[in-house]
This record gives C-alpha cells, sequence and structure tokens, in this order.
C-alpha cells in the first residue's frame, strides 16, 4: 500500500516535514509512506501551461505521484491564517486535469492547535477536490515547540503514538470495503 506524505513547508526544519518522516519510519508493515520532495519545483499554476496535456514535467511527475498512492498524508503550516502558498499551488494543479484525487482517502496531521483556519480551510480544499478526508486519521499532534526534531517526535510516546494511530486509520480506510482498493 502506497501512500503519499506531503508537507506544505519548505523549510529545511519544518516541524510538518519532521511529522511527515516519524509516520513513514512509524508505518506498519505493509505501508510504504513516501515524502513528496519536489513541491518547490511546481510552477505557478497556469492553465494556459497545461494546454493539450504539456504540463511542466514538474506537474507531471505530481499528478504522477499522487496517481499511483492509495492513500495522502499532508502536514501544513498555517501562513497569515491560510493554507501555505506552496501546497495550495500544488493542489491547484490537480483540480481541473485529472481524477487522481477522487475519492482517494486523505488524512491532515495539523502540528499546532493554534492553527485551525488553515486546517479547516484545507479540509474545505480536499473535499471540493472530491478527496475523501478520513476523519479518524485526521488530527491535530499538539507539539510542544516549533523547534522540536524529528528524533524527539520518534522517541516521544505520546506524540509517536498519536501519528502512528493516524496512520493506521489511513491504512484501515483504505482497505476498508467501503474505500479504495489497493
Amino acid at each position: 500500500m502506497k501512500v503519499l506524505a506531503i508537507s506544505g513547508s519548505l523549510r529545511k526544519s519544518s516541524v510538518n516535514t519532521a511529522v511527515l518522516r516519524v509516520a513513514a519510519a512509524l508505518a506498519p508493515p505493509g505501508v510504504e509512506i513516501t515524502l513528496y520532495g519536489d513541491i518547490a519545483h511546481i510552477p505557478a499554476f497556469d492553465p494556459d501551461l497545461d494546454a493539450d496535456g504539456a504540463a511542466p514535467t514538474s506537474v507531471l511527475a505530481f499528478r504522477e505521484a499522487v496517481d499511483e498512492a492509495d492513500g495522502v498524508l499532508i502536514a501544513s503550516p498555517e501562513y497569515a491564517h491560510g493554507v501555505s502558498g506552496v501546497l495550495k499551488n500544488a493542489l491547484d494543479w490537480l483540480v481541473s486535469c485529472t481524477l487522481a484525487f477522487y475519492g482517494k482517502p486523505v488524512a491532515l496531521l495539523n502540528t499546532s492547535p493554534r492553527a485551525s483556519i488553515a486546517y479547516n480551510s484545507l479540509k474545505e480544499i480536499i473535499r471540493t477536490m472530491a478527496g475523501n478526508i478520513v476523519e479518524e486519521a485526521s488530527r491535530v499532534i499538539p507539539l510542544p515547540n516549533m523547534t522540536i526534531t524529528y528524533e524527539q517526535i520518534v522517541a516521544h510516546p505520546l506524540l509517536s503514538e498519536k501519528i502512528h494511530s493516524s496512520v493506521l486509520a489511513l491504512r484501515d480506510s483504505i482497505v476498508a470495503p467501503t474505500g479504495r482498493q489497493s
């Protein structure tokens, strides 16, 4: 089972990226979580660049990664009460030209309880794109600070358990008879 993890942050020391890396490390056997690393290279959304299926190579690669995934796991910061621009831009490239997101199980991880506006906005964006938000797998992972590292998160029993249970819930939604089959 393939899960594509997407971080809405480009920061090298991003806690959102760290949480996704922890999810990959804690994934149960049979679940492969791959962090998509090229979101920064996706150009600004412009439908004119997508004429006749001739989208930029980075867009085609992103679409293919989403299409091949059985589920998607997203963690993103909130910037000025909104979804990060780089994440929203990447998602915009999926809207009009692919059915890859249609019905796909999606889990959202929010690393800050105060970042509820972007989290709820991201849920609305995914629903509008016909993605299937897995509520049992989507949750706030309240990090003690925004400088916590991957090593500290994976070693923290409560944080690692919350992340692991999100991955299990996403996995279960993918294999459930009413969800997408891998």
